[in-house]
């Protein structure tokens, strides 16, 4: 397990980007993230990105549930 303070040194450079969507920019910024980190991943499920696309896909899917009801469908 990380300490505090490696895991404080490890989110510094996160904690401004990976954030909780608000608003519309702030979800269209995580959707075009999510876009690259695909590309990037591909199909490889060990790639060491995936857990990142798989946080930054909860986070997009809450926005969608709360501020886009048409896709509830």
């Amino acid at each position: 397990m990380l300490s505090i303070d490696e895991t404080e040194k490890l989110w510094q450079p996160l904690a401004t980007k990976l954030v909780i969507p608000r608003d519309e920019a702030s979800y269209q910024y995580l959707v075009e993230w999510l876009d690259r980190l695909i590309d990037e991943v591909g199909e490889n499920e060990q790639h060491p990105l995936v857990s990142l696309m798989e946080i930054i896909g909860v986070l997009i899917e809450q926005y969608e549930n709360e501020y886009i009801p048409e896709l509830q469908d």
